[in-house]
């Protein structure tokens, strides 16, 4: 079994050691987005819709509203949050519960789950999380059957390769962890029937926040 993993390892290693033979990898695709912010929010809201995820745009002032009633709507109550939820979006209506490395079955229990975001991808729909104060950790994303996420317009990038950019940085100087959320958890077996919840929150919510001028 060593000799064998030697034996791979020392071919990798033989494999790139000759830097001149290494493919130069080309970069034309595009890198910067071109849309207007109001063009690359329609273009955010219209791809999240498409993953049959529920996304609304308010302004800040009826933020917490809006996270009472995205709540509501589904009758949940028991909410989990990450410690850095910023008080003017912790409704008084709400059974808030912080979480504090919540047991899987502890976060079972919740009707649902409230987080920021990092930033998200307009081109693809995609939410990304980075366990950042406001967003938690990946487990409490992942259990809840429901996601209700708030998205400031300034976070909202056009393109996959201005998300990397900044995601690089933030995985290089602080070691974070990455999940990317195209809309619900969502599989289909070798028929196509789509099977939604399974490795994730069956239902999710975006609530886009508009930018105070």
């Amino acid at each position: 079994m060593i000799a064998s993993r030697d034996a791979i390892l020392a071919r990798i290693r033989s494999a790139i050691s000759d830097e001149a033979d290494t493919p130069v990898v080309s970069r034309t695709y595009r890198r910067r987005g071109e849309l207007e912010s109001s063009a690359r929010l329609d273009l955010l809201c219209e791809r999240v819709a498409d993953y049959r995820a529920d996304v609304r745009r308010v302004t800040a002032a009826d933020l917490g509203a809006a996270i009472s009633d995205a709540f509501e709507r589904r009758s949940a109550k028991r909410v989990g949050i990450p410690r850095g939820i910023p008080l003017e979006w912790r409704p008084n209506d709400l059974d808030l519960v912080e979480d504090g490395e919540l047991s899987p079955a502890e976060l079972d229990r919740l009707d649902g789950v409230l987080t920021g975001c990092t930033l998200a991808i307009a081109e693809t729909g995609t939410i990304v999380l980075t366990a950042g104060p406001d967003e938690g950790t990946r487990a409490l994303t992942l259990v809840p059957d429901l996601h209700v996420c708030v998205v400031g317009e300034a976070q909202v990038v056009e393109l996959v390769p201005e998300a990397m950019t900044v995601l690089e940085e933030l995985v290089r100087r602080e070691r974070r962890p990455i999940t990317f959320i195209s809309g619900p958890s969502a599989t289909s077996d070798i028929e196509l029937s789509r099977v939604e919840g399974v490795h994730g929150p069956r239902t999710l919510v975006v609530l886009i926040v508009a930018q105070e001028l």
